[in-house]
């Protein structure tokens, strides 16, 4: 991540994950944290080399449609994801944070 804020405005109030903890070396260092939504965790880290900006990750649920209309009814102007059918034929919806890194959501046809 590149900006503190976006990253807290994007994973904690649109994606309503919880704040873990956080960590800075020392003041005006680069900070790393933990956000969560039940079993689901995402380190974020400001630090150069830690990662590359554009990564996706999957993320399997069996609450797609609600999980979607909770983060459509939010509002939020930088993103508003549909539900699509996969070629894999699941139904998914991405979100892309402010730092381009996509989180594919989806919702298993298999039971």
């Amino acid at each position: 991540m590149f900006d503190e804020a976006k990253a807290k405005a994007f994973y904690l109030e649109f994606l309503s994950m919880s704040l873990d903890w956080e960590h800075c070396f020392e003041p005006d260092s680069p900070i790393y944290m933990q956000v969560s939504r039940d079993d689901l965790a995402f380190h974020l880290s400001e630090h150069s080399g830690d990662c590359s900006p554009g990564s996706k990750t999957f993320v399997n649920t069996d609450q797609l449609e609600a999980l979607h209309h909770e983060i459509t009814s939010k509002g939020y102007r930088y993103c508003r994801p549909e539900i699509t059918n996969a070629p894999w034929g699941d139904r998914v919806f991405i979100v892309v944070d402010p730092f381009s890194n996509r989180i594919l959501f989806n919702g298993s046809s298999t039971t």
